[in-house]
């Protein structure tokens, strides 16, 4: 399944800095049964966001209308626990585009990667600025600049570099998955297998 290339992303963010958000938050697991990728976004945060008779809990940051983009800056530690893909995908099918943190559980990590949403890890210092600039205004603008591997909060000049597995970032900015990725060496490996005397 091909995914939106990733080049250059600018957007206002939402700030969630709690600490050691794990997957059954992210993506309760009464909603794991749906064998697509489709409709998961609707139950992101199911549980923090609604209460028990559906309606939305007002406190809860993603029902507060003033903070928008297709940016989520999260806590520490973030998308720890079991190594569910839904919980990527939830995020995904929300709107998310990048995630940024001080710190993400390893797994958590990939998923996102392989569905086409970029988790930049940057320093504590820097995230605690980028919190408090959006409190301070929502309407603050973050760049993501996958090329250069840099994310830049634009009210102030910060700027911060990130890791990205190589391979990975190929495949973003090409918005491929694996499968994408094969298919576009379609003719080297049809070559290579003329090539071979078996």
């Amino acid at each position: 399944m091909a995914y939106d290339k990733f080049t250059t992303l600018t957007s206002t963010a939402v700030p969630l800095p709690i600490e050691n958000v794990d997957t059954d938050q992210i993506i309760p697991a009464r909603f794991l049964k749906a064998t697509t990728r489709d409709g998961f976004g609707d139950n992101l945060f199911r549980d923090w966001r609604y209460n028990g008779d559906n309606t939305p809990k007002e406190d809860f940051i993603l029902n507060n209308p003033i903070y928008t983009g297709k940016i989520l800056v999260g806590g520490k530690n973030f998308g720890s626990g079991s190594s569910r893909e839904h919980a990527a995908w939830a995020v995904y099918d929300y709107g998310f585009r990048c995630v940024v943190s001080s710190f993400f559980a390893d797994i958590f990590k990939n998923n996102c990667l392989n569905i086409g949403v970029l988790p930049v890890q940057i320093s504590p210092e820097f995230a605690d600025e980028i919190f408090e600039a959006i409190y301070a205004d929502p309407k603050t603008e973050l760049e993501i600049n996958l090329e250069a591997q840099t994310i830049t909060l634009l009210s102030s000049g910060t700027q911060e570099s990130f890791d990205i597995n190589g391979y990975k970032k190929g495949n973003m900015l090409n918005g491929f998955d694996d499968i994408d990725y094969l298919q576009s060496m379609k003719s080297e490996i049809e070559t290579f297998t003329e090539s071979r005397p078996f």
